[in-house]
């Protein structure tokens, strides 16, 4: 992977948490805890290039279902 696809990803997985504390009012921290807890994160990365192609608020709605079926509680 190249410097650049690195750095496209990392600022894409920032956008997302952000996105994600957004809608739930977390901090940035909360959201990234979650996301990591159930497997939010393991799930951007494994999908990273279809996920990259859909808007945040459709990435934020796939995080969502994704932490929901691992056991988060957000909705």
């Amino acid at each position: 992977m190249s410097n650049r696809e690195l750095s496209n990803r990392i600022e894409y997985f920032v956008g997302c948490i952000g996105a994600f504390a957004e809608k739930y009012s977390l901090s940035n921290s909360q959201a990234y805890k979650y996301l990591k807890r159930f497997s939010g994160l393991d799930f951007l990365e494994e999908f990273y290039d279809i996920e990259h192609t859909f808007s945040i608020e459709e990435a934020v709605d796939d995080l969502t279902k994704i932490c929901q079926r691992n056991g988060g509680a957000l909705a």
